[in-house]
């Protein structure tokens, strides 16, 4: 006697799919990492300016609710004067989301920042700008000549 197949069910396939998308998509957002690219004009991102400067920065399209942002910072040493700072997120060029300070200690820090997106999801692109500025230590001297600088970097940028 000849088999006869059963048409399959769309409505569960459908279903299934969807299931799975949804999955796919939870697993991706906990994973997406967002590159920042370095902006410095030294080849170093390592900067004696007093005034905020833009060290690490990316254009994207914000997909997810939260930037979960790590960095290290570090201050410099010139003549036995130690270089302290500060460090602050901008974003799209205007909004301050999220700032601190640079001990001026010589000794790493390593703050971080979770940022809320969802005012942002309707946006086509969103740039985030990780700036900092020295604010005490040596004027003259130093890696550049114009006194002691401050070294920043992401340690990691993860969209949530």
């Amino acid at each position: 006697m000849p088999k006869v197949l059963q048409p399959p069910d769309l409505l569960r396939r459908i279903a299934v799919l969807e299931e799975q998308l949804d999955a796919l998509r939870r697993s991706g957002w906990e994973r997406d990492e967002l590159p920042l690219f370095p902006t410095s004009l030294h080849g170093l991102v390592y900067e004696d300016n007093t005034s905020f400067t833009t060290y690490w920065e990316s254009i994207f399209i914000p997909r997810t609710g939260t930037l979960a942002l790590g960095m290290v910072m570090i201050g410099d040493v010139v003549s036995a004067v130690n270089t302290g700072g500060e460090w602050q997120v901008k974003l799209n060029d205007t909004t301050v989301v999220a700032s601190g300070s640079v001990p001026a200690t010589f000794s790493y820090a390593f703050p971080t920042a979770t940022i809320p997106l969802t005012s942002y999801l309707n946006a086509g692109q969103l740039k985030v700008q990780l700036q900092c500025r020295r604010t005490s230590g040596a004027t003259t001297g130093g890696r550049y000549g114009g006194g002691g600088s401050i070294g920043a970097s992401p340690t990691y940028a993860r969209l949530l």
